[in-house]
């Protein structure tokens, strides 16, 4: 039995959380097929030919799936699931609106936000925000799942992997409960919040969106950081939903992640428990982010980040 990855990617190139599932997958030992859904899709599978541990690129190419919903991708899964032990993805909103519909649709349970392996059967999830770790064990015949790709190194891309290509046929565009509209995309020099080593996030304490954006962008681009947000900035209107770091947003692991003005929620320390190094500047000195810090700084943030923009 074989293990499938639905792969996310932007069009143009796989994302690193589907790189990241591939590398999980080797802990199964079992072939790794990557499925890729879209249209026009001749330069992502070069891509995902190279990619080290895939050895079959399944294709589903077809005009309608240009911009694909999650009503036109769990059929076609659910046509081919029988051949396959393990079904995911990484733990990101496009898989997490699929894959669920696969398990409904084949009759299996669901198990989101894998942090490891133990075997083709037996997971480990998080539970109460991070605060307990769940061992899973399920006996359905074909295991469907997400997994926190930041506890995965991504996969390299190998030029001498040149893994098989089968293109599969696609169902016919059924009922259309849900159609995609439009997107709008913010462009930006930074790197992404998810791949980003440095990550600089800010709360509502900014208290506008100029000033979100005027506060934390020079310094920002002074160590190539990606900005992030707590939820309640985001709610506040003060950034972009993309933004948002914690359990509900993106889970982020980089090398350094420092949080200006923010309490540290459940929800949000959930989310970047992983970081290798948690730096935390608040007036509250009970704040509870303090409690997962490396290093915490008592002050006023508009305070410590110019005269840390200008030591930069």
């Amino acid at each position: 039995m074989s293990i499938l990855i639905l792969a996310d990617h932007n069009g143009h190139s796989l994302k690193i959380s589907t790189r990241q599932a591939v590398t999980a997958a080797k802990l199964l030992g079992d072939e790794t097929h990557l499925l890729l859904v879209g249209a026009n899709l001749d330069e992502l599978i070069e891509e995902a030919r190279q990619l080290s541990g895939v050895s079959k690129v399944l294709v589903a190419d077809a005009p309608h799936l240009i911009h694909a919903v999650a009503e036109d991708i769990a059929p076609l899964i659910t046509c081919i699931a029988a051949s396959y032990r393990t079904i995911f993805g990484g733990h990101t909103s496009f898989t997490r609106d699929v894959l669920p519909r696969v398990a409904a649709m084949t009759d299996v349970s669901m198990i989101s936000d894998v942090i490891e392996i133990l075997d083709y059967r037996t997971f480990k999830r998080p539970i109460y925000a991070g605060n307990l770790v769940s061992t899973v064990q399920s006996d359905d015949p074909i295991q469907v799942l997400t997994i926190r790709g930041s506890r995965y190194k991504p996969s390299e891309l190998n030029p001498a992997n040149t893994a098989d290509v089968e293109r599969i046929e696609v169902p016919a565009q059924g009922l259309q409960l849900a159609t995609w509209q439009s997107e709008t995309k913010q462009s930006s020099d930074r790197p992404e919040l998810a791949n980003a080593r440095i990550v600089i996030s800010g709360g509502r304490s900014l208290g506008s969106q100029e000033k979100f954006q005027a506060t934390l962008g020079q310094l920002a681009e002074k160590l190539n950081a990606a900005i992030g947000a707590s939820r309640a900035a985001v709610d506040a209107g003060y950034a972009p939903n993309d933004a948002q770091v914690g359990q509900t947003g993106t889970q982020v692991a980089p090398d350094l992640y420092i949080a200006f003005g923010i309490s540290g929620s459940i929800q949000h320390t959930a989310g970047i428990k992983d970081s290798k190094v948690i730096v935390a500047v608040n007036l509250d000195p009970d704040a509870p982010i303090f409690q997962i810090a490396d290093y915490g700084l008592v002050a006023d943030l508009f305070d410590v980040i110019p005269q840390l923009t200008n030591a930069v």
